[in-house]
Protein backbone atom coordinates (compact mmCIF):
# COMPACT_ATOMS: atom_id res chain seq x y z
CA UNK A 1 0.00 0.00 0.00
CA UNK A 2 1.30 3.30 -1.23
CA UNK A 3 0.62 6.55 1.04
CA UNK A 4 0.88 9.33 0.40
CA UNK A 5 3.05 12.55 1.66
CA UNK A 6 -0.14 14.30 3.50
CA UNK A 7 -1.05 11.47 4.93
CA UNK A 8 2.42 10.16 6.47
CA UNK A 9 2.40 13.62 7.92
CA UNK A 10 -0.96 13.36 9.40
CA UNK A 11 -1.11 9.92 10.42
CA UNK A 12 -2.52 9.94 14.56
CA UNK A 13 -2.35 14.07 13.55
CA UNK A 14 1.37 14.62 13.94
CA UNK A 15 5.10 12.76 13.23
CA UNK A 16 8.45 13.95 14.18
CA UNK A 17 10.54 14.83 11.29
CA UNK A 18 14.15 14.69 11.97
CA UNK A 19 15.70 18.13 11.23
CA UNK A 20 19.30 19.65 11.44
CA UNK A 21 19.39 20.53 14.93
CA UNK A 22 16.66 18.20 16.93
CA UNK A 23 13.41 17.60 15.98
CA UNK A 24 11.06 19.56 14.00
CA UNK A 25 7.07 18.82 14.91
CA UNK A 26 4.34 19.52 12.12
CA UNK A 27 1.13 20.06 13.44
CA UNK A 28 -2.45 19.92 12.59
CA UNK A 29 -5.32 20.70 14.90
CA UNK A 30 -7.69 18.25 16.03
CA UNK A 31 -6.03 15.15 14.95
CA UNK A 32 -5.80 13.60 11.49
CA UNK A 33 -6.75 16.32 8.78
CA UNK A 34 -10.36 15.93 7.26
CA UNK A 35 -10.53 15.05 3.57
CA UNK A 36 -8.92 18.52 1.31
CA UNK A 37 -10.46 18.85 -1.53
CA UNK A 38 -6.96 20.07 -2.54
CA UNK A 39 -4.03 21.86 -1.11
CA UNK A 40 -2.94 24.58 -3.22
CA UNK A 41 0.64 25.52 -3.75
CA UNK A 42 1.99 28.01 -1.07
CA UNK A 43 5.69 29.64 -0.41
CA UNK A 44 7.27 31.83 1.67
CA UNK A 45 10.30 34.22 1.69
CA UNK A 46 11.36 34.47 5.05
CA UNK A 47 15.29 36.17 6.20
CA UNK A 48 15.78 35.44 10.25
CA UNK A 49 17.09 38.55 11.70
CA UNK A 50 19.23 36.73 14.27
CA UNK A 51 20.72 33.89 12.59
CA UNK A 52 21.10 35.33 8.94
CA UNK A 53 19.49 32.24 7.68
CA UNK A 54 16.80 32.27 4.98
CA UNK A 55 13.98 30.20 3.80
CA UNK A 56 12.94 30.51 -0.06
CA UNK A 57 10.41 28.48 -1.18
CA UNK A 58 7.19 26.26 -1.80
CA UNK A 59 6.15 24.63 2.09
CA UNK A 60 2.82 23.21 0.47
CA UNK A 61 1.94 21.57 -3.32
CA UNK A 62 -1.07 19.57 -4.30
CA UNK A 63 -0.57 16.83 -2.08
CA UNK A 64 0.26 18.84 1.19
CA UNK A 65 2.87 20.14 3.21
CA UNK A 66 6.49 19.37 2.24
CA UNK A 67 7.97 17.09 4.63
CA UNK A 68 11.78 18.50 3.91
CA UNK A 69 10.31 22.41 3.77
CA UNK A 70 8.48 21.80 6.85
CA UNK A 71 11.91 20.60 8.68
CA UNK A 72 13.61 23.85 7.46
CA UNK A 73 10.86 26.29 8.32
CA UNK A 74 11.06 24.27 11.66
CA UNK A 75 15.02 25.22 12.04
CA UNK A 76 14.64 28.59 10.96
CA UNK A 77 11.97 29.41 13.22
CA UNK A 78 13.81 27.53 16.16
CA UNK A 79 14.64 29.20 19.62
CA UNK A 80 17.97 30.51 18.37
CA UNK A 81 19.08 32.13 22.08
CA UNK A 82 19.16 27.98 22.97
CA UNK A 83 19.22 26.64 19.87
CA UNK A 84 16.16 24.24 20.01
CA UNK A 85 13.82 23.47 17.37
CA UNK A 86 10.14 23.22 18.82
CA UNK A 87 6.68 22.56 17.03
CA UNK A 88 5.61 24.11 13.91
CA UNK A 89 1.90 24.43 13.09
CA UNK A 90 0.95 24.63 9.02
CA UNK A 91 -1.85 26.67 10.15
CA UNK A 92 0.31 29.40 11.36
CA UNK A 93 2.38 29.25 8.42
CA UNK A 94 -1.17 29.46 5.83
CA UNK A 95 -1.87 32.68 7.90
CA UNK A 96 1.44 34.10 7.95
CA UNK A 97 1.55 33.16 4.32
CA UNK A 98 -2.35 34.80 3.72
CA UNK A 99 -1.47 37.98 5.72
CA UNK A 100 1.57 38.58 3.37
CA UNK A 101 -0.43 37.95 0.07
CA UNK A 102 -3.12 40.10 1.65
CA UNK A 103 -0.81 43.33 1.36
CA UNK A 104 1.28 41.58 -1.42
CA UNK A 105 4.60 41.31 0.49
CA UNK A 106 6.69 39.13 -0.93
CA UNK A 107 9.12 38.74 1.38
CA UNK A 108 8.94 38.95 5.84
CA UNK A 109 12.29 39.01 8.52
CA UNK A 110 11.04 36.73 11.30
CA UNK A 111 12.18 38.40 14.83
CA UNK A 112 10.90 35.68 16.97
CA UNK A 113 9.47 32.73 15.99
CA UNK A 114 9.48 29.29 18.69
CA UNK A 115 10.73 30.01 22.44
CA UNK A 116 11.35 27.43 25.38
CA UNK A 117 9.69 28.52 28.14
CA UNK A 118 13.44 29.13 29.56
CA UNK A 119 13.78 31.95 26.79
CA UNK A 120 10.32 33.18 26.78
CA UNK A 121 10.91 33.94 31.23
CA UNK A 122 13.83 35.88 30.05
CA UNK A 123 12.38 38.03 27.64
CA UNK A 124 9.92 38.77 29.97
CA UNK A 125 12.10 40.33 32.38
CA UNK A 126 13.48 42.49 30.10
CA UNK A 127 10.00 43.17 27.58
CA UNK A 128 7.00 44.71 28.74
CA UNK A 129 4.11 42.25 26.81
CA UNK A 130 6.22 39.39 26.72
CA UNK A 131 3.34 36.61 27.90
CA UNK A 132 4.08 34.36 30.35
CA UNK A 133 1.76 31.68 28.39
CA UNK A 134 3.13 32.99 24.94
CA UNK A 135 1.87 31.06 22.20
CA UNK A 136 5.87 31.26 20.72
CA UNK A 137 6.11 28.26 23.71
CA UNK A 138 3.94 26.08 21.64
CA UNK A 139 5.00 26.91 18.18
CA UNK A 140 1.94 28.89 17.10
CA UNK A 141 3.39 32.18 16.68
CA UNK A 142 5.74 34.47 14.68
CA UNK A 143 7.16 38.16 14.85
CA UNK A 144 7.52 39.91 11.36
CA UNK A 145 8.46 43.36 10.22
CA UNK A 146 8.82 44.23 6.32
CA UNK A 147 9.56 46.57 4.49
CA UNK A 148 5.97 47.89 3.50
CA UNK A 149 2.35 48.50 4.69
CA UNK A 150 2.94 46.65 7.92
CA UNK A 151 -0.47 48.56 9.70
CA UNK A 152 -2.83 47.00 7.06
CA UNK A 153 -1.33 43.83 7.54
CA UNK A 154 -2.21 44.21 10.66
CA UNK A 155 -5.57 45.44 10.02
CA UNK A 156 -6.00 42.36 7.32
CA UNK A 157 -4.70 40.05 9.81
CA UNK A 158 -7.02 41.08 12.62
CA UNK A 159 -10.14 40.81 9.82
CA UNK A 160 -9.26 37.04 8.78
CA UNK A 161 -9.53 36.09 12.41
CA UNK A 162 -7.61 33.12 12.61
CA UNK A 163 -5.78 33.92 16.02
CA UNK A 164 -4.05 36.26 17.71
CA UNK A 165 -2.56 39.32 16.29
CA UNK A 166 -0.19 42.35 17.95
CA UNK A 167 0.87 45.61 16.04
CA UNK A 168 3.58 47.00 17.55
CA UNK A 169 4.31 50.48 15.38
CA UNK A 170 6.95 51.53 17.59
CA UNK A 171 9.18 48.72 17.33
CA UNK A 172 7.87 48.21 13.62
CA UNK A 173 6.74 44.62 13.90
CA UNK A 174 3.38 42.50 13.94
CA UNK A 175 2.81 39.18 15.89
CA UNK A 176 0.45 36.73 14.60
CA UNK A 177 -0.53 33.31 15.96
CA UNK A 178 -2.93 30.46 15.32
CA UNK A 179 -3.88 30.41 18.96
CA UNK A 180 -7.65 31.83 20.12
CA UNK A 181 -8.74 34.93 18.06
CA UNK A 182 -7.93 38.29 19.93
CA UNK A 183 -6.07 41.06 18.95
CA UNK A 184 -4.47 43.62 21.32
CA UNK A 185 -3.78 47.65 20.46
CA UNK A 186 -3.67 50.91 23.42
CA UNK A 187 -4.03 53.68 22.68
CA UNK A 188 -4.16 52.77 18.54
CA UNK A 189 -0.34 52.40 18.91
CA UNK A 190 1.20 49.16 20.21
CA UNK A 191 2.10 47.55 23.46
CA UNK A 192 5.32 48.34 23.07
CA UNK A 193 3.85 52.22 23.80
CA UNK A 194 4.89 50.60 27.31
CA UNK A 195 7.66 49.87 26.97
CA UNK A 196 8.32 54.03 27.00
CA UNK A 197 5.41 54.87 29.17
CA UNK A 198 7.13 52.04 31.79
CA UNK A 199 10.31 53.25 32.48
CA UNK A 200 11.09 53.35 35.91
CA UNK A 201 11.79 57.00 37.13
CA UNK A 202 14.15 57.63 39.99
CA UNK A 203 12.54 59.73 43.08
CA UNK A 204 13.02 63.81 42.49
CA UNK A 205 16.89 65.33 42.88
CA UNK A 206 17.47 67.69 45.02
CA UNK A 207 19.46 69.59 42.16
CA UNK A 208 16.96 69.75 39.40
CA UNK A 209 13.76 68.52 41.40
CA UNK A 210 12.68 66.40 38.28
CA UNK A 211 12.45 62.74 38.44
CA UNK A 212 15.02 60.78 36.41
CA UNK A 213 14.39 57.99 34.24
CA UNK A 214 16.16 54.52 35.09
CA UNK A 215 17.41 52.20 33.14
CA UNK A 216 16.51 49.29 34.63
CA UNK A 217 14.13 46.82 33.77
CA UNK A 218 10.56 47.07 35.26
CA UNK A 219 9.88 44.25 37.88
CA UNK A 220 7.19 41.82 37.68
CA UNK A 221 4.60 43.26 40.29
CA UNK A 222 6.05 46.82 38.20
CA UNK A 223 4.72 45.73 34.80
CA UNK A 224 1.56 43.99 36.13
CA UNK A 225 0.76 47.61 37.57
CA UNK A 226 1.36 49.55 34.59
CA UNK A 227 -0.27 46.89 32.23
CA UNK A 228 -3.69 47.48 34.83
CA UNK A 229 -3.26 51.77 34.82
CA UNK A 230 -3.19 51.27 31.00
CA UNK A 231 -5.96 48.65 30.08
CA UNK A 232 -7.91 51.06 32.37
CA UNK A 233 -7.57 53.81 30.62
CA UNK A 234 -8.21 52.29 27.44
CA UNK A 235 -11.52 50.91 29.01
CA UNK A 236 -12.52 54.53 29.75
CA UNK A 237 -11.39 55.73 25.80
CA UNK A 238 -13.31 53.08 24.60
CA UNK A 239 -16.55 53.68 26.45
CA UNK A 240 -16.69 57.70 25.31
Amino acid sequence: MILRRRDLLLATGAILVFGRAGLAVPLYEGGPAPKEASSRPRRLTLHNAHTGENFDGPYRDEIGPIPNAMTDLSYLLRDHHENVVGPLYVETLDFLADVLDQVEAPRATVLSGYRTKRTNDMLATRLFGVAEKSQHIVGRAIDITFDGKLADAATAARLMKRGGVGWYPHSHFIHIDSGPVRSWTIDRVGLDRLLIAGRRRKPATRDTGEAVASKGPLTVKERITLQRTLAKRELRLRSR
